[in-house]
């Protein structure tokens, strides 16, 4: 999703919750007024879900910009019969990291 597209649930108001893990976090001011402009312009949404969204698609852009690494192993071709190099980058150590924290945070919310 882009900041386009999410714009667009924001006059919609539709809402999507896949469970929560609570952030306090402190804003340089500029952003804490931009926050709550936007909390203005789309009153059916809290502060807490516009920053939530916000972060979801900034995240997403951020995977979809993580750089790719070629290293030297083939690990598949393409429909054109080219090699496939492995991604030596930070790629495949992110998305490591990101599937052990998600798993952690099941059995957190299985054990609560």
């Amino acid at each position: 999703m882009n900041v386009r597209e999410l714009m667009s649930t924001w006059e919609s108001a539709s809402h999507q919750n896949h469970g929560e893990e609570p952030y306090q976090i402190r804003l340089p001011l500029k952003d804490a007024a931009r926050i709550e402009a936007l909390t203005g312009l789309y009153p059916g949404l809290t502060r807490d879900e516009i920053m939530s969204q916000l972060i979801a698609v900034a995240l997403d852009e951020v995977e979809r910009q993580m750089p790719y690494k070629q290293g030297s192993r083939v690990v598949s071709v393409d429909e054109l019969g080219d090699p496939l190099y492995e991604d030596v980058g930070l790629t495949p150590r992110y998305l490591q990291l990101r599937h052990q924290f998600a798993q952690n945070f099941q059995q957190k919310k299985k054990s609560a």
